[in-house]
């Protein structure tokens, strides 16, 4: 039997292609085999005329240009799923939206040419939440199709986890790559603002757009990383004996970034089921040699979500004022009032709110240094995937990060009680992406080496797979649990 569920792994798939033992052809053959199998229920993907067509050619040209092992690009046939807010020559823009897509269409995304420099084959634009803002698509979470996948990255989260593509590209403005992951159970990565340029990415807010991965480790969004962000230092933090020189402990265990726990209002945000889980993660944590400091952070956090919400709301409202005047009856009501809101916020307000945004960036910056913290952690989201179709979930555990615009990333840490997967999120200095994923590769080690004893103890089946006949078919209203 076919589950919705699948794990590929990037960097095995990405060396297999360098090292010619797999070849694009076969890879372009899974892919689609495996699309045609589970998205019908899953729906993560765009629906593509000819996608197997245009990818066997694309391998077939591959393979053909590039014949010497040692001549392949980091990412030479890897299937990537992109997120359909962003421009891909030859394929349609629809943003999620019911506007005509030659009105959304642009040159290519500047992440896109990366990805294809790096010899990336584009499996396929992936469902987005309409203009990456809350109206949801109709992708469906793999490990229970009754359940939201998140968003607005919804159908790039999806895509990874069932085992559709090993790498796939998404966006976050608040929370819309972290939640996604999160609920998905898959590694999702947004970088510092700016490290990936975002031309040729249709905006929700400017001011906090940023183009992020997911993959099924943090190994996977770490090679992406390493092709896909301005100035990228991959291993620049490690000594002669390859452990971290700035967080190697007087055991010489390895790298032991200190962690911190933004204790306050900010953290009360998070559900019973998300507080729980974080608690045992922290012990977990403890246990395995990391320094683990509660920190009073955000005593004002209801003023930092207003801020963002102005700043957000006047810039999606400027974002769309062409558009919107030209279409406006084809918006979805959450994006028409989201529009609306916007519209209402004049230029003294806005200014007033990114004057706040930046004492905001300065002051956490303080308190992070003046605790000793290396990275930040929390729940990457307020609990597991909501059910029904209706809502993508809230973002409000990712706000005050994506509002500073640190790096972040979600690792799968762990069930609910209803064996949905909930996620740990850790958040970096600006800029410090590397260091960030150095230390995530570490911490996802001991979470993965607590998963297994977890796993042994169960009986290594949680009952949270989704068969194929077990999911509701194409159209069905989704079922609350």
């Amino acid at each position: 039997m076919t589950t919705l569920l699948g794990k590929r792994s990037l960097v095995q798939e990405a060396a297999a292609l360098r090292a010619g033992t797999d070849d694009p052809v076969d890879a372009v053959i899974r892919s689609c085999d495996r699309i045609d199998t589970v998205d019908p229920q899953v729906r993560a993907f765009v629906p593509e005329d000819g996608r197997r067509t245009r990818l066997l050619e694309a391998a077939r040209r591959t393979a053909a240009d590039v014949r010497d092992p040692a001549g392949r690009p980091a990412l030479h046939g890897v299937l990537v799923g992109i997120k359909d807010i962003v421009q891909v020559d030859g394929l349609p823009t629809r943003a999620g939206s019911a506007l005509p897509p030659e009105v959304l269409g642009g040159p290519q995304a500047t992440v896109v040419d990366r990805l294809c420099a790096a010899g990336a084959l584009i499996a396929g634009k992936t469902v987005t939440a309409e203009f990456a803002v809350t109206a949801p698509g109709p992708t469906r979470n793999p490990h229970n199709p009754a359940h939201t996948p998140g968003g607005s990255s919804s159908g790039s989260a999806a895509a990874v986890a069932a085992g559709m593509v090993p790498l796939a590209i998404g966006t976050q403005t608040v929370g819309s790559m972290i939640r996604p992951a999160a609920y998905c159970g898959v590694v999702g990565f947004k970088p510092s603002y700016g490290r990936i340029p975002v031309g040729g990415v249709i905006p929700n807010a400017a001011s906090f757009d940023t183009l992020g991965c997911y993959a099924t480790d943090v190994a996977g969004v770490a090679l992406a990383a390493s092709v896909l962000l301005d100035g990228w230092q991959g291993g620049h933090t490690l000594d002669e004996a390859g452990r971290s020189a700035r967080w190697r402990d007087p055991a010489g265990r390895g790298p032991r970034p200190v962690l911190g726990v933004p204790a306050g209002p900010y953290l009360e945000r998070a559900g019973h089921e998300a507080l729980r889980a974080f608690e045992e993660q922290r012990e977990l944590l403890r246990s395995a040699g990391y320094a683990v400091h509660e920190v009073p952070v955000m005593d004002d956090f209801e003023h930092i979500v207003e801020q963002l919400g102005t700043m957000n709301r006047y810039e999606v409202a400027r974002a769309h004022q062409e558009w919107f005047a030209r279409f406006g009856d084809r918006y979805r009501q959450e994006t028409t009032a989201a529009i609306r809101e916007g519209r209402t916020i004049g230029d003294a307000a806005y200014e007033a709110s990114r004057i706040r945004r930046n004492a905001f960036r300065a002051r956490l910056a303080e308190d992070r240094a003046a605790a000793g913290v290396d990275l930040w952690i929390a729940p990457a989201a307020t609990g597991p995937a909501p059910a029904g179709l209706t809502t993508t979930g809230a973002s409000i555990m990712c706000l005050p990060w994506s509002n500073a615009g640190l790096p972040s990333i979600s690792l799968p840490a762990g069930h609910a009680a209803n064996g949905l997967p909930l996620g740990l999120q850790l958040i970096g200095g600006s800029g410090a992406d590397e260091d960030l994923l150095h230390g995530a590769a570490g911490i996802e080690h001991v979470l993965n080496v607590s998963a297994r004893k977890e796993d042994v103890r169960n009986g290594a089946d949680s009952g949270a797979l989704f068969r194929l006949e077990d999911a509701p078919a194409p159209g069905t209203p989704a079922v609350r649990a």
